[in-house]
């Protein structure tokens, strides 16, 4: 073990803030803290913060915030829960995840229910008391040795404030275990050429107006960090220079654990924690040096194009929003040697122009990952033709596989106006339709958390792709749904060649969608999210499939 005594007597507890700007990477470095801490012998677990009012993630714009998260639970949760899944190769909870909504709800339900004593419930301190409360809970539930506590935005924003408060009391009540690393960014303005620390500096400033000192500040910029700025930033930030973590750019997130490690900041974690460690690693982290070692090594192309509807933000492409299909294509590419070359595709582009569809052509393979609404799915059928017409191979996610049954339905059976409720209502031939446990919750506008969520149980038949990929008759597999295959229109859709793989136990959902390898080399949807589940070390036997099938086109 890594410590002199069991740790989870003495749980230890890191805050991992944000400095300078958002999207500096404060996800994959508390995921990559926990993942050194992990391969040193401790039990870690990790929790997200997100200062946001919405009780959940599920309610926010993919396009603004990125990507919704699903547990196995069903929480619908911040993108960087998905990091922290495949770091940790673990499954999380909804007790790792909470946003400013859900702490404030939780406190007002409390003081309804007299749980407050009559008390005056006050924002300061008993918002920060349930913070600290649900921390403590999350470190029960997985009897970690270490938690590593994400929290989202940037400090002096006002959104954080109370969750700073929180971490600030932790340190006072537990001063030897409790750490602060800040994740800043130092810019190298082009006009200068330099290096900037004043940023970090102000930021450090800024935090200590909060009562918190930073015990370790992660440094990130473009190049890598030189001495002479690491002894600017710990004279004025009253951090030793041993203290600050160098984090360049790198070509893989994957890579950024080794660079902690070379950095010492394992070692320094233990130090400022009063812990004591051991030089050695586990025998399973050697696992994730073979991975990424191959991350560099594959030489041979596969090129993928991601055909979507949330890319857009403004004038620039925010590929966040599906960043698990990313991350699954990019473990089962490597686990065929191959070097995932992604391609971000918008649908839109297809209804514009028609004739750009052929360029999928030179692609080894295509993805449709989930959506909801109207815009950009005419050009996603027209993409999906496409790829059955010319035998490329095909992997459709959740909406994914709605919007292939409906191009099935056009151009096999000759329902021309097949479609789905949430499009058109209207259509005469509704082969997607609203879920009959959802109808009600759509009636009454009861959006927030009722999507059919978490992981659910299917049966894979036999001698399909999706029984060779899995290997297994039944699996486990994590939705965000609220249409459904209309079983009305089932036996006439696998007359026509279209074979429903996968179904739920009871047989009324359609789970896997596929056509017979002897009509197509890999054309796939699932009515799941099967890239949640996807890890570093386990890809995804889905996007396995997909990638073996993709590497052997042409």
């Amino acid at each position: 073990m890594l410590f002199n005594k069991k740790t989870t007597e003495n749980p230890k507890y890191i805050f991992v803030v944000g400095g300078v700007i958002s999207g500096v990477g404060k996800g994959i470095t508390a995921s990559s803290i926990a993942k050194i801490l992990q391969d040193r012998g401790l039990k870690v677990t990790a929790i997200k913060i997100d200062p946001y009012i919405n009780v959940d993630a599920g309610t926010m714009n993919p396009t603004e915030h990125g990507e919704c998260f699903v547990l196995d639970d069903g929480d619908e949760t911040d993108q960087d829960m998905g990091n922290y899944e495949r770091f940790l190769n673990v499954d999380l909870s909804r007790v790792n995840y909470m946003t400013t909504g859900r702490v404030y709800q939780t406190v007002i339900e409390k003081e309804r229910n007299l749980e407050y004593g009559g008390k005056c419930v006050e924002v300061v301190p008993h918002i920060p008391m349930e913070v600290i409360e649900r921390i403590e809970r999350a470190q029960k539930n997985a009897e970690a040795d270490a938690v590593v506590i994400e929290v989202g935005g940037t400090v002096g924003e006002y959104q954080n404030m109370l969750f700073l408060e929180a971490a600030r009391m932790m340190k006072l009540r537990h001063p030897k275990d409790v750490a602060f690393v800040m994740v800043s960014y130092l810019p190298v303005p082009s006009k200068v050429g330099e290096m900037k620390t004043k940023p970090t500096q102000s930021a450090v400033r800024t935090l200590n107006a909060s009562g918190i000192q930073p015990d370790v500040i992660v440094a990130r910029s473009n190049d890598a960090l030189d001495e002479k700025r690491k002894e600017k930033l710990s004279m004025f930030c009253n951090v030793a220079a041993s203290r600050i973590i160098s984090a360049p750019d790198v070509d893989s997130i994957y890579d950024i654990p080794a660079n902690f490690e070379k950095e010492g900041l394992s070692d320094i974690l233990c130090d400022v924690l009063f812990m004591t460690c051991r030089n050695n690693r586990v025998p399973s982290a050697e696992q994730w040096d073979v991975f990424t070692s191959r991350i560099h090594s594959a030489k041979e192309e596969l090129k993928i194009a991601v055909v979507g509807k949330y890319f857009d933000t403004g004038n620039y492409v925010l590929s966040d929003a599906y960043i698990s299909v990313i991350e699954a294509i990019r473990h089962a590419a490597y686990a065929q040697n191959r070097r995932p070359v992604l391609s971000w595709i918008n649908s839109v582009d297809f209804e514009k122009d028609p004739a750009s569809v052929k360029d999928l052509a030179k692609y080894d393979g295509v993805i449709v990952p989930g959506g909801f609404g109207a815009r950009g799915i005419e050009g996603i059928i027209s993409a999906i033709k496409f790829v059955r017409e010319n035998k490329i191979p095909y992997l459709g996610l959740c909406y994914g596989m709605q919007l292939a049954v409906i191009e099935f339905s056009r151009n096999v059976l000759g329902w021309r106006d097949a479609s789905t409720r949430e499009v058109n209502p209207k259509s005469s031939h509704l082969v997607i339709d609203v879920m009959e446990s959802q109808k009600e919750k759509l009636d009454t506008k009861d959006y927030g958390g009722t999507m059919r969520l978490g992981a659910y149980e299917a049966y894979i038949g036999k001698d399909t792709l999706a029984r060779a990929a899995y290997g297994t008759e039944t699996v486990m597999e994590r939705h965000r749904h609220r249409y459904e295959v209309n079983s009305k229109y089932v036996a006439d859709i696998e007359k026509a060649g279209l074979v429903f793989s996968g179904r739920s136990p009871d047989g009324s959902l359609m789970e896997i969608a596929e056509l017979p390898k002897s009509a197509h080399p890999f054309f796939l949807g699932t009515q799941f999210h099967p890239e949640f589940k996807s890890r570093p070390l386990r890809p995804h036997p889905l996007f396995k499939a997909f990638a073996e099938a993709a590497s052997k086109k042409n």
